[in-house]
Formats: structure tokens, sequence, C-alpha cells
């Protein structure tokens, strides 16, 4: 039987369905290591089970579906040299994402408020993304030291023209509309009509993709007109070059008034950041996702082993200065040395999937 208790996520068998609920709204319902613990086991036993015909995850709370991993507590983490957590929590979050990419029965992430990181990785992997007119989404790991991981290097490499480069080094937050564009969110339902899909879904437990589609195609609503459609020249213009200095220079000459507040916000990140999410773009085009998420893994380790991610959950989380002391601090200073050794296996052992 299907069934877990546990304050912060909650697995359980409803009829023919297998439904994980995020349930820490007071922490907008981050994922810390003790919920992958919780979710993964019933779910591994639900794609096993025959007579499961699908997995629906839902979250509490209208704020977030899920605003990312909780990387406060895995830079903590890193004070205690005995700790694994910062490769435990990586390696068994990835494995999950992975787990959800490859499920064959139907997986529905009814998404409504903020899904970002960690939040993406446990619903765009799925065969259904549904978001409400209250999704606020992103990927903003260069803001805090890392990169964008969870699969980004799959999928962001498969958003339209530049888009997924520039995703990558902004951050940008997307609205519904633009969801819908990247690919991230296959189907648009108001936040008012969330509760009634996800009892339909409960009751009628279909087994297969397209009468999933049926079932949701009740609540749905048309995508709005996505402003990153709109803004896809200049991003065109500026993302499409092959370093992260070009888009800069690019981004300063442009004659669009919007790419200079885009420069104003890249010139806060973490330089290192930056450039080892580009070169992560460029060495995952074409990668399974299971190589996307092994070459993430080995990336994760060395800025769990590095400054830059420390010194931004500080800054950004914890002392909430927002001042980050990046080092290297300027992009010059950022050599193929220090971004290759972000690529080498892990001495500790690499990432695997059962």
């Amino acid at each position: 039987m299907i069934q877990t208790d546990h304050p912060d996520v909650r697995v359980s068998l409803k009829g023919r369905v297998c439904h994980i609920e995020l349930t820490r709204p007071k922490a907008l319902n981050a994922l810390s290591l003790a919920m992958i613990r919780v979710i993964d086991p019933p779910f591994k036993a639900a794609i096993a089970n025959p007579d499961i015909a699908m997995i629906l995850i839902t979250a509490e709370g209208e704020r977030a579906f899920c605003a990312g991993g909780d990387v406060r507590a895995v830079a903590q983490s890193l004070k205690d040299p005995a700790s694994t957590m910062g490769r435990d929590f990586f390696f068994e979050e990835y494995r999950l994402n992975h787990r959800v990419h490859t499920c064959p029965k139907p997986y529905v992430a009814l998404i409504d408020g903020i899904s970002m990181g960690g939040g993406i990785g446990l619903s765009i992997h799925g065969s259904h993304r549904v978001v409400s007119e209250h999704v606020l989404s992103a990927m903003p790991e260069t803001g805090i030291g890392l990169f964008p991981d969870i699969g980004a290097t799959w999928f962001l490499n498969r958003a339209p023209g530049s888009l997924g480069a520039y995703l990558a080094l902004t951050g940008a937050r997307l609205g519904p509309a633009d969801c819908g564009h990247i690919g991230y969110a296959t189907h648009h339902v108001p936040r008012a009509a969330m509760s009634a899909l996800a009892d339909a879904l409960l009751a009628e437990a279909p087994g297969d993709r397209a009468a999933v589609d049926q079932v949701i195609a009740r609540f749905a609503e048309p995508f709005p007109v996505a402003p990153l459609a709109e803004r896809q020249a200049t991003i065109g213009r500026c993302f499409s070059a092959a370093s992260v200095p070009e888009i800069l220079k690019r981004l300063a000459s442009d004659s669009d008034p919007w790419a200079q507040e885009v420069l104003a916000g890249l010139k806060d990140k973490s330089p290192l950041s930056l450039v080892l999410s580009l070169e992560q773009l460029r060495r995952g085009r074409g990668m399974s996702l299971a190589q996307a998420l092994t070459m993430e893994f080995r990336m994760a380790q060395a800025c769990m082993a590095g400054h830059d991610f420390a010194e931004g959950i500080r800054a950004l989380l914890i002392d909430k200065d927002n001042q980050p002391r990046w080092q290297p601090a300027r992009l010059e200073d950022v050599t193929p040395d220090l971004v290759e050794r972000h690529f080498a296996p892990v001495p500790a052992g690499e990432l695997s999937f059962d």
C-alpha cells in the first residue's frame, strides 16, 4: 500500500491514482532531501504497480507549487566536513527527476504560484504540466553561484531560438504564456478550476496521455500571447553569441532599450556561473536527459567545493545583504582551466540511475 505520513509531503493512493502532495506552504514548498526520500520509494512502487493508472502531484497553498530545492540547507551543510548532503541532495534529486522523465504512466503536475529550480524538476519531466494564471517560473541559479540544473541542460536546449541561453543566464521570471511558449507548460487552467480538475483526475484516473488530455481540456483555456515571443528577435541577436563577453557586448550595443535592462541584471550574477551555464548548454546539445543530469551532477559537486555557491546563498538567503562577493569577480578572470574543472568526473562516484 502506498501511504506516507510526513509534515512536508504526503504520498497516498487514491483509487487508481498515486497522489503526491507537497505540504510545506510556509517554506513555499521548497524541496528538501527528506522530502525527496519520502517521494521516491512510493513513486517507484506506483510505476511498477499495474493497478495504478497515473501519478498526480499538487501542492498546498496558493503562493507556490515549489520554490526550488532547499539550497539554504545544502549550503549550511557545507560547513560540516563530515556532511554528505552536498552530494546526497543532488544525487537523489536528479535520480528522481530522471524517474519522472522515464515514467511510462501519465504524470500530471498542477502548478499554481511559484515554480523554480527543484519545482521545475518535479514537473517539467512529466507528461502533463498544467499552470494557472498565477504561475511564476524561473531558473535563477546564476544569481546564487550555481547553474540551471535538474535537467535544464536538456530542456533549455529545446527552447525556441536562443531562449535557452537567455533564460539560463538571466534567470528571467516567466508567467503562464511564456511557460507555454518555452515548452514548460502543456496546459493553462485558471486557479479557480484547479481543484475541480484535480477532483476529476482522481475520480476518472485516466490511464493514457490522450485520456488525460481529454479531462484537462474540459477546464483549460488558451495560453495568452507570450511576451518572450515579442522579444525573440532581440534575444536572438544577443544571446546567439558564442561567449558571455560577446553576449554582453551585443546587449550593450543593441538598439532595443530592453536589452539595457537585461545587461544591467546580468552584471549582478556570478561571472563563473554565467560562463558555466553557457558552456553547459553548448556541451549538452544532443544529450539525453541521463547524460545531461550526469554532467550537471559533476558541475554541482564542483560548485559545492568552490566559493560562489556558499557566498551566493549567504548574500541572498542568509544575511540578505544582496552583495555577494564573487570569486572570480570579473568575467575576464574566469579561466578555461577553472571552467573545465566543473566538468570533470566525480572522484567519489558518478550519478547513477536505478
